[in-house]
């Protein structure tokens, strides 16, 4: 009989797809979507080491892979036999989009000629494509997204006859199909960009890693360290899911690998399906902010601030640490007042021994942290460890085949010192030893075998990217429509004109934005529309350029939590069989103690390195941050040592309120009212109860 670890580790190896509801093809369907795949990641794997393409043509061509997948992959219908086959129509689409992405290649130097005077056929082109895309994202985002980007169509459209306040001076059609077609500040804007440029290769990194075994190796490493302590089961779902959002940068697909195995271990040990889900869609929606493959936003943030990478992970590092903290510390405190066991010593991996044997997967992920802190710019870094991975993949099935050390050493010195050459000679040398590997595997035996897990990682990478990258090519409409009207000024200056009288009331603002479009649409167009509209606003009031935006992305994964359209407690619905309303209700109160990080930050910059940071300040407003969070997370669960008094929960709520309000004198207040409440609540529960180790 298998352990509870052996079938974690073991039956988590196989990724899911993260994209709703695709269908399930066969016969030849399934060869031709497969085809397309695998062509759509050759292209872009071309694109990104020789850049044969100009930009706007490299966009168009990604955008039409995207759509002629997604006509192919997602019905029209979840329903019936459109799961499992694709109709002529959906062919046509699919084709139709993806020979209209080739416009802009045909006829490149045509539009740069006439550029600003579009014919008749541009026209109709531009508006096909809008038309094709707005179904697309129906298909692969649902309903709420397209419906907030026709509004703002509709307002580039008919603006002129609104009340004054917000009106502007018309446009007529050819204008707003120009803006939103033919240039680089509509769809095909930075976000579309970053898409097809470090979005597509860090997905197809993350497709590799777990392919190669990376899940079984943060399981076991979860399992093996925290999985006797009290609420062990909890524990090791916040630890693998912060694991898994070191390469994988999407909340829900993290609920659909890591979620199908904590949450029914979780509720196995005693915990409720709704706490189950709710601590999963917490910890996966934190890997969005976790260094250092972060969201696809991060990206679209270093190019929109044209910051290095590494600028943006440096900033992220202490808030995805706190993130954590908190979802860690609040399931500690629900086990104790549960008093919820952990896992039995028997069923628990030595996570030594899983790193020693595993620890050549964790390469891959090394390097890229090398090169992103040392100036290599993060489409170069996504390639290396690409490589890299490619490398051992292939690699694997060959040196198990060579039975003496001494050769097997050389073997994988031959195949570092190919990857090596990459920094000084490129991409060439690397193609090179993967080709030789892979005329190697079609010949040695499980090499035919392994050739598969290649291709299939390079078929998942593509199926991933499609949500991502269609709401980055959507969201372009709204940019568009905000950049040709100036409307994001007028919204801006209200803003502006708050926080003239109170930051405070101009950050309630923004996080209310933020959460309401949260509602309805994904991490990503949430944070370029608000980024877009208040980001502007906060650099005016004094808030440091990267904060500001970082505020506006971490309140943009909290939607993801807020009922009621929370995308990452409806996947962890699925999985735990429980109301997403009540999973979302329940994954907010546990994020809830996460929520007055940005605060923090704003208030003082260096929480997230920012402006004139020292190493004792950071230590200081960090242990501020620390203090606060197990302040509010025993007031939200009701528990400490034991269970708390209204008193006490009053009270330490106010001592963690003081700690995080910027005003003279509010710091000693509160570490003073901290200690009062903490030594009151060890006098009161002497001989109750021990906070027991985490």
């Amino acid at each position: 009989m298998s352990t509870i670890a052996d079938d974690l580790i073991h039956a988590s190896s196989e990724p899911h797809a993260d994209g709703g509801h695709q269908r399930s093809l066969s016969g030849l369907a399934q060869r031709a979507v497969m085809a397309a795949a695998l062509a759509f990641s050759a292209y872009q794997l071309v694109v990104a080491a020789f850049h044969p393409l100009s930009s706007l043509v490299m966009r168009s061509l990604h955008v039409g892979f995207l759509m002629l997948l997604v006509f192919w992959v997602v019905p029209a219908l979840k329903r019936g036999s459109w799961m499992h086959r694709i109709p002529w129509f959906d062919w046509l689409l699919g084709a139709a989009a993806f020979g209209l992405g080739l416009y802009h290649w045909f006829f490149e130097a045509d539009l740069i000629q006439r550029s600003g005077d579009p014919t008749l056929t541009d026209l109709w082109v531009g508006a096909a494509v809008v038309m094709l895309l707005f179904e697309a994202a129906r298909r692969s985002l649902g309903l709420a997204l397209p419906l907030v980007c026709a509004a703002f169509l509709l307002y580039g459209l008919f603006g002129q006859y609104l009340p004054d306040v917000i009106s502007h001076r018309g446009y007529g059609l050819d204008q707003i199909i120009g803006q939103l077609y033919l240039g680089t500040e509509g769809i095909y804007g930075i976000p579309t960009l970053v898409s097809a440029t470090y979005i597509f290769l860090f997905i197809l990194f993350g497709a590799f890693l777990e392919h190669a075994g990376m899940i079984r190796l943060f399981n076991a490493l979860a399992l093996g360290l925290v999985g006797k302590a009290r609420g062990g089961p909890a524990k090791v779902a916040v630890i693998s899911s912060g694991l898994m959002g070191t390469i994988s940068g999407s909340g829900v697909a993290n609920v659909l690998t890591v979620g199908q195995f904590t949450i029914p271990l979780m509720k196995r040990f005693g915990y409720s399906s709704v706490f189950a889900g709710a601590v999963e869609a917490t910890a996966s929606m934190g890997g969005q902010i976790m260094p250092p493959v972060m969201g696809a936003v991060a990206f679209i943030m270093a190019e929109t601030l044209n910051v290095p990478y590494a600028d943006i992970v440096k900033a992220a590092i202490i808030p995805a640490a706190l993130y954590y903290l908190t979802a860690f510390w609040m399931v500690h405190l629900e086990a104790g007042r549960k008093k919820l066991l952990g896992l039995p010593a028997d069923q628990i991996p030595n996570p030594w021994k899983a790193l020693k044997e595993n620890w050549h997967l964790a390469l891959p992920l090394a390097a890229l942290v090398w090169m992103l802190f040392h100036g290599f710019t993060p489409m170069f870094a996504g390639m290396m460890g690409l490589s890299l991975t490619a490398i051992l993949l292939l690699g694997a099935a060959i040196a198990a085949r060579i039975s003496h050390t001494a050769f097997r050493l050389v073997f994988w010195f031959a195949c570092g010192l190919g990857a090596a050459a990459f920094l000084q000679f490129g991409i060439l040398p690397v193609l090179g030893v993967i080709a030789a590997l892979v005329a190697i595997n079609l010949v040695v035996k499980g090499g035919h075998q392994t050739l598969r897990v290649l291709s299939d990682s390079l078929i998942d990478g593509a199926r991933q990217a499609l949500p991502v990258g269609i709401a980055c090519a959507i969201v372009g409409v709204i940019v568009g429509v905000l950049t040709l009207t100036g409307a994001a000024t007028s919204f801006a200056g209200f803003i502006v004109d708050i926080g003239a009288h109170s930051l405070l009331l101009s950050l309630l603002l923004t996080m209310l934005v933020c959460l309401v479009l949260g509602m309805g649409i994904p991490t990503i167009p949430n944070y370029i529309i608000t980024s877009s509209i208040a980001a502007p606003a906060l650099l005016k009031l004094g808030v440091p350029l990267i904060v500001s935006h970082m505020f506006v992305f971490y309140f943009g994964i909290m939607a993801d939590l807020t009922p009621p359209v929370a995308l990452a407690a409806f996947a962890a619905a699925s999985v735990a069989k429980a109301s997403p309303m009540r999973i979302g209700f329940k994954a907010t109160q546990i994020a809830l103690a996460g929520f007055v990080v940005p605060y923090m930050a704003v208030y003082d910059p260096q929480l997230m390195l920012q402006g004139d940071w020292t190493w004792l300040g950071v230590a200081y407003v960090t242990s501020k941050a620390i203090l606060a969070i197990v302040l509010w997370g025993a007031v939200a669960v009701g528990y400490l040592r034991a269970n708390m008094t209204v008193l006490e929960r009053l009270l330490a709520f106010a001592a963690a309120a003081l700690l995080i309000t910027a005003l003279p004198m509010t710091d000693e207040a509160g570490f003073a009212l901290a200690a009062a409440v903490l030594l009151w609540h060890g006098l009161r529960t002497r001989g109750q109860a021990t906070l027991a180790s985490a």
